[in-house]
């Protein structure tokens, strides 16, 4: 099925970087994804936006009954509202040059029909037969899907003015479902970080999630997966409720921004294979729950949609136009995501000057995995941040931890009664005299210290560059987080967005240096790296040290097919030989790190 036009997509980044990113490039053609964590954050920018665009605005207050799905839903309607403005407007435009109608089609890819018949109107002469032809070609104009992102797992349960615990329904996922289902939004909703099967069962009560008698999803669902068998986990647990997966969206597991999510040693290149080999399972195994589900509740199924196949796309670390072929032409993929080269451009996305002059200054020994995320996920982070000077700040200042502000994290019942953040100053002041009266030694508490004191109040701060930048708040109070893959490191300068689209797309000079690792090549170091940290520290009982020699395992036979890959026909533009070169690398650092592994499994064997 197309629904638009471009072979790629903007990926949702933070809570704030592309909450705009529609109204800024979907009357483009361009697709992308707004996170639905933060709803005081997308009511800020409906207000931003409402008065931009001379839109009516009135306020939903923070105690709201449902808030939070009305605020969420009042921001998407106001998105949808802004982006048909602006689609109109240049669908009415002429092809002059200049015009952001000129812009929309010199974006395009240049292999797709529309585009060759683009070229073709250039060529022609003025006349009737050239007018029809852009009449037809405006009439062919897609805007970019304007998709969301829920974290599934971030479900918090709320309460009311009296203290009291809501309703199930109004949970934080629910509710920003709840928002999403009921705008007026024809689009995709992105469900992450694993799975939730309350939250899926809710799915059940909007029929926009269902096709209709013509075979369209209004609202199509696009699951983030890391590997194949979860895939068809949570496939076949949604057909039972009758519920289609419209888009498989792999992303790897640490070679990206945000939270990363590795596998048990599984390379992306292993699990793109599996995807290729296997890809009608994805839709043949669920088929059947589905059709009994749509029998049971009385609803035709449409003929057309019978042999319909889900999408499988790709985000994470992408940097060449070789790169992206391979995954297109090599594994299939349908399409791809890009994201962190997009925080440097401000036509795309929403980031204040400061952090934007951090990400061009970013350099790899500045770009690491973190411990930073109060979820207890480990985070993509980059030293220097208004975040982490903040941090510092405070800890320095004897109040280290956040005032939780915005208190989507609270999750901890250690000392509370009711759940508190990790990273709020509450719960530090209190670990922190815990760990205080432990017998234990200086080192041990030391370092117990270092894990309470690294968290930073991710709700909050990953929305304030975005808030800097519109002039909505002022730097001075609102510290910046950002959490950029490894991949802009490669990236140094501002770039407009025919840049980086042409970039994307081959045409013209490449954007980074023809040394620049392959994905894969970076994939494989990060993984390494990650591998050594769990020998390190996460190597205590037999069932760690049984997953850690599967993480082995996985690693030779992922290596092994690099290795083939390496040994193929490079794309122009692709730097295989760096993977080669990477693996062998790799190889010969692994071999100490097994070896350390070895012998802390035969310390527990002989203890047990």
């Amino acid at each position: 099925m197309t629904d638009y036009y471009h072979k790629f997509h903007i990926p949702v980044m933070g809570t704030g970087y592309s909450a705009d990113t529609p109204i800024r490039v979907a009357h483009l053609g361009i697709t992308s994804v707004i996170s639905l964590v933060d709803d005081l954050l997308l009511e800020q920018l409906r207000k931003y936006y409402c008065r931009k665009f001379s839109l009516p605005y009135e306020e939903i207050p923070k105690n709201a009954d449902d808030g939070r799905a009305k605020r969420i839903k009042a921001y998407l309607d106001t998105v949808n509202e802004i982006v048909g403005i602006k689609f109109d407007a240049i669908k009415k435009e002429s092809f002059m040059p200049e015009t952001e109608k000129t812009k929309y089609f010199e974006l395009l890819p240049d292999d797709i029909p529309l585009k060759q018949q683009y070229n073709k109107f250039l060529g022609m002469p003025e006349g009737a037969e050239k007018r029809a032809l852009g009449q037809e070609l405006t009439e062919k104009m897609l805007p970019g899907s304007i998709d969301v992102n829920i974290m599934v797992k971030l479900d918090r349960t709320n309460y009311d003015n009296e203290g009291n615990p809501l309703p199930e329904k109004y949970s934080d996922a629910k509710a920003a479902l709840r928002g999403y289902a009921k705008s007026a939004l024809n689009s995709g909703i992105e469900l992450s970080a694993g799975m939730n099967q309350r939250l899926f069962n809710y799915m059940t009560e909007f029929r926009d999630f269902y096709r209709d008698e013509r075979g369209e999803i209004k609202k199509k669902i696009i699951l983030k997966v890391s590997d194949f068998r979860s895939s068809i986990i949570q496939g076949k647990f949604l057909a039972k409720k009758g519920l289609e997966v419209y888009e498989f969206r792999i992303e790897s597991g640490l070679n990206c921004g945000g939270h990363v999510f590795p596998t048990n040693g599984t390379l992306l290149p292993v699990i793109l294979q599996e995807f290729r080999e296997h890809r009608r399972r994805l839709a043949e195994d669920s088929r059947p729950f589905i059709m009994k589900y749509y029998e049971k509740m009385g609803w035709l199924y449409p003929d057309v949609s019978l042999k319909s196949l889900p999408l499988i796309t790709v985000q994470g670390g992408i940097g060449t136009n070789g790169e992206i072929r391979r995954l297109m032409e090599g594994f299939g993929m349908d399409r791809t995501g890009c994201g962190t080269p997009f925080l440097l451009v401000p036509e795309a996305t929403c980031v204040d000057d400061t952090t934007l002059e951090l990400l061009k200054r970013s350099q790899e020994d500045g770009l690491y995995v973190s411990d930073a995320s109060p979820l207890g996920i480990q985070f993509s982070n980059v030293r220097g941040s208004g975040a982490d000077t903040w941090r510092k700040k405070r800890i320095e200042e004897g109040r280290p931890g956040s005032p939780c502000r915005r208190a989507f994290l609270k999750f901890n019942t250690e000392f509370t009664e009711k759940p508190i953040c990790i990273s709020s100053s509450m719960y530090e002041k209190k670990k922190l005299e815990e760990i205080d009266r432990l017998e234990a030694t200086y080192e041990e508490k030391d370092k117990l210290r270092a894990n309470v004191l690294n968290k930073e109040c991710i709700c909050d701060q990953l929305g304030n560059s975005c808030l800097i930048a519109l002039g909505i708040v002022e730097e001075k109070d609102a510290p910046q987080c950002i959490c950029p893959s490894a991949n802009i490191a490669w990236f140094n300068r501002i770039y407009s967005l025919k840049e980086m689209v042409d970039h994307i797309y081959g045409r013209g000079t490449s954007l980074v240096p023809p040394e620049r690792p392959h994905m894969f090549a970076k994939e494989i170091e990060l993984y390494v790296d990650y591998f050594e940290r769990q020998v390190k520290d996460y190597c205590r009982t037999p069932g760690e040290i049984k997953t850690l020699m599967e993480f082995k395992d996985n690693f030779g036979k992922s290596f092994d097919f690099c290795m083939e890959i390496a040994g193929m026909e490079p794309y122009p533009g692709e730097n295989l030989v760096s993977i080669a070169l990477c693996v062998n690398q790799q190889r010969a650092r692994l071999a100490s790190i097994y070896d350390a592994l070895e012998k802390k499994a035969a310390n527990i064997s002989d203890q047990n």
